[in-house]
């Protein structure tokens, strides 16, 4: 379950219009979300309220195994539509598998004048939170220097952080300053990045072939869902668009890499990766929403023409790591992920599979296969979803499980982790959070 901060964040970046996705840091976000989930350990609690669309607070405590909590503060300089949790949607508020539509050149906020002089002020982000008994203290400021670029300022304080010569043995948390300056244009997306503690620049890339996407296609991204033109008219196929190959999978692929030094480490480090997948369906399985003349099962279509997909692999010369993943939506609510993970060096590999499943309310037949798609809210075909489950098995031997659902206006996340090799702790944590945040 994503902390209130992680969403309010993410809310943030979808108002202002920038696209995390198309970062290379999170080229394999989509079978992350089934490999790679958190499982909660111990007992968590955490409330928050937005007083007004720029003001946010967020409380939280762990009860086990230890006593301790924080406060955090978000500020932002334009309005965020952000929902209580009883009415937010779910999807919104878990990492899952998805097929991200194609990448687009960010646009900026239109320009104000007032006597001939530009009075609106560029976008940013201020948060910050001091966890108690520790005092430590986490701060973040992100800001739109340009369309196409954006800053960021991370830091962490923390008092309880011994000498450097000391800090090396303890393996104990550091204060540190961290800088990120982002660059997106939709084709190329490109970060640089310096860490103040041990001096560590970084430069990662992601470079994606074929054609950008449009902002005018995202407004009229229902419709063309639907097989239909924003007029109401038969969808005309472009001479531009993409033909799928008889047997194959349309799709796009995406390429990228990073390179890191440390001259005060002297510590370099490099990877490089590349990612398939599926482009989102020209016809899925949509609906029009039924108007009084033209309802029936027209409105209803059949199965998606190809089933979603990302195919990854990443490769890490200098440490001999290679991975490689798959994941897709076999259907409508289960998705299925696999990867292997291989060192050339150690010859050591692990191979993990994982798998989501969401719950719905009823067993209402709903018109679509794709979770993503959008949904008309009618009160005939209601089909809330109520929660996900997670499993993760790897062979490792540790096998992972968890629940994120929602019951009443509380998001919870109730899983464990277990070793089936061990007979003295078969269970090694178990672990419940509970969310409650409003609107107002």
């Amino acid at each position: 379950m994503h902390p209130f901060a992680s969403y309010v964040l993410r809310s943030y970046y979808k108002q202002t219009g920038w696209n995390e996705d198309n970062l290379y840091a999170n080229l394999t976000r989509s079978s992350n979300a089934l490999l790679d989930f958190s499982v909660p350990r111990g007992l968590h609690f955490s409330i928050s309220k937005s007083p007004n669309p720029l003001f946010k607070t967020t409380y939280s405590m762990n009860a086990l195994p230890s006593l301790n909590g924080s406060v955090g503060y978000i500020f932002t300089s334009c309005d965020l539509d952000v929902k209580g949790s009883g009415d937010v949607r779910f999807k919104d508020m878990v990492d899952r598998f998805r097929v991200f539509d194609q990448p687009r050149r960010p646009e900026g906020k239109e320009e104000e004048w007032l006597a001939g002089e530009r009075v609106n002020t560029r976008d940013y982000l201020l948060y910050g939170r001091i966890y108690v008994p520790t005092g430590r203290l986490d701060a973040l400021y992100s800001t739109r220097i340009t369309p196409t670029l954006q800053g960021m300022i991370a830091a962490i304080s923390d008092p309880r952080v011994p000498l450097s010569s000391e800090r090396s043995r303890s393996h104990s948390p550091s204060s540190n300053v961290m800088f990120s300056l982002q660059h997106d244009t939709g084709k190329v997306c490109t970060e640089y990045t310096w860490s103040a503690e041990d001096g560590m620049w970084g430069v990662r890339s992601l470079y994606n072939f074929g054609r950008l996407g449009t902002h005018t296609d995202s407004s009229t991204e229902e419709g063309e869902k639907a097989g239909h033109a924003p007029n109401g008219k038969s969808k005309v196929k472009r001479v531009d668009e993409e033909e799928a190959m008889e047997g194959g999978l349309k799709g796009r692929v995406s390429v990228g890499g990073e390179f890191y030094f440390s001259a005060k480490e002297k510590s370099a480090g490099v990877s490089t990766g590349i990612r398939f997948t599926t482009l989102p369906d020209a016809t899925p399985p949509s609906f029009q929403v039924p108007s009084s003349s033209a309802a029936g099962p027209s409105s209803l279509r059949g199965p998606p023409s190809q089933p979603p997909t990302t195919i990854t692999a990443l490769f890490n010369p200098m440490l001999g790591h290679i991975s490689g993943a798959y994941a897709a939506r076999v259907s409508r609510d289960l998705s299925l992920a696999s990867r292997f993970d291989f060192n050339v060096y150690s010859y050591e590999s692990e191979w993990s599979m994982g798998a989501e499943w969401w719950q719905r309310r009823g067993k209402v037949r709903h018109p679509s296969d794709s979770p993503d798609a959008p949904q008309p809210s009618l009160p005939d075909l209601a089909d809330e979803v109520q929660g996900v489950v997670k499993a993760k098995v790897s062979t490792t031997t540790d096998v992972s499980l968890l629940w994120e659902g929602r019951l009443r206006n509380v998001l919870v996340s109730l899983g464990v982790v277990s070793n089936l090799s061990s007979r003295s702790k078969p269970i090694k944590s178990i672990g419940l959070e509970l969310s409650y945040f409003s609107s107002g």
